[in-house]
Order: C-alpha cells, then structure tokens, then sequence
C-alpha cells in the first residue's frame, strides 16, 4: 500500500513549505491544505465566535476529501496539515476560548466519531515544533495572506500549548508514529537546513524498510 505521511504544526510553522520539500525529494503527491480558496476562512479571522463552528465543518470535509483521494492513489501522499489537528487542538481550542458552545462542540464530535473510521489516517506524522511564537508571526508575515493579518501572539500562543502533547496524542491515542523536529532554528528553504531536515525525515520514513523505500 503507497505511504501517506501528514505535516503538523501550528499556523506559520512551515507546513506548506516542508510539504513541498518532502514530495519532491521522495516523489509524493501533494495535498495541499484549502486554505487559499476556503471561503469561511476571511470571515472566521473577522469574527471568531460567529464563524468558527463553519470553518471547522468545512475543514473536516475537505480533509475527508484528502483521505478519500489517498485511496485510490497510485503513488504515496502527503498531506498538508493532518485531520487529527482540528479536533484534538482547533475544535477544542475554539470552544475554550468561547467561540463554539457546548452544542456545536457535541455535533462537530458527532461527525468526527462518524467519519473518522470510515478513512484510513496517515503511516506517519511529521510534526513542525515552533514554541517561538515570534517566529511564527514572522513567517505569517512573509506569506503575506491576508486573511491572517489580524493574528495576535496570544492566539498562537494558545495553539502552541495544545500542540506540545499533539504527536504524544497522535502515537498513545492513534497509534501512528510520529516524528517531532525543531524548526525554530532551522531554515529548510536553505539548501544546509533542507538536507539537515531531509535527514531526518528519511531516517523516520524508512526506518522500518528493509527494501530502503515504502512506496
């Protein structure tokens, strides 16, 4: 069966980026995380607590969508931020913070308790720490998406207290391996921080391959 790995990590860790690294130096077909043509994304960023239930449902339907297309792929897959995130961080986060109720939690967890064992979830999880949340609003800023100007530090902040127990959740609840690596000090759009994170990479995907490759 062709190897599906998903990238993890809080908003400006670097997904995209190590995403697009990754399928090129191992021949991986990219799933990109819809964003870009979300359409709840610009409103949820204007008005949280009206939109975040919205944008979490179509989130797990978009994703749902990824999964099914890692069915019928011929080649392995990776994914652009894993399913797992929205309700083990976002969905619970959102409802933390008061922008879901009590309800809307309960029926977004009735659709995940639905969905999620119809779908095959990823081999492995490659998961992008960055506790620096400077550096965080840093490469958001880089990106220029207008939809997250708005981002303050203490939103990220947030974020990065449930994603520091996300790959322990990811490997004791899930069952999936899962690799942690510091992108706080490294750069993988240099050509010495791309082999260095590459390296790492390999030695996690392959590790159990006597063959030398998984898909």
């Amino acid at each position: 069966m062709p190897l599906f790995v998903s990238i993890a990590g809080n908003i400006g860790a670097g997904k995209t980026t190590a995403c697009n690294v990754i399928a090129e130096a191992f021949g991986l077909r990219t799933l990109h995380e819809p964003v870009v043509d979300n359409r709840f994304l610009s409103p949820y960023y204007a008005d949280m607590r009206r939109w975040s239930f919205t944008l979490q449902m179509e989130f797990l339907l978009k994703r749902i969508e990824h999964h099914t297309l890692v069915d019928t792929a011929k080649t392995g897959c990776i994914q652009d931020r894993t399913l797992l995130e929205d309700p083990e961080i976002f969905a619970k986060y959102l409802h933390g913070l008061g922008n879901m109720s009590d309800d809307e939690l309960d029926l977004y967890f009735d659709y995940v308790r639905m969905l999620l064992p119809t779908i095959r979830q990823p081999d492995r999880i490659i998961f992008l720490s960055c506790p620096d949340v400077n550096v965080l609003l840093r490469r958001i800023a880089e990106r220029g998406r207008a939809a997250e100007s708005g981002l303050e530090a203490q939103f990220l902040r947030g974020l990065a207290h449930y994603y520091a127990v996300f790959p322990q959740v990811c490997e004791s609840k899930y069952g999936i391996p899962t690799l942690s690596i510091d992108v706080d000090a490294i750069d993988i759009r240099t050509p010495a921080g791309k082999a260095s994170f590459l390296s790492q990479v390999e030695g996690f995907l392959f590790e159990d391959q006597r063959s030398g490759r998984l898909f």
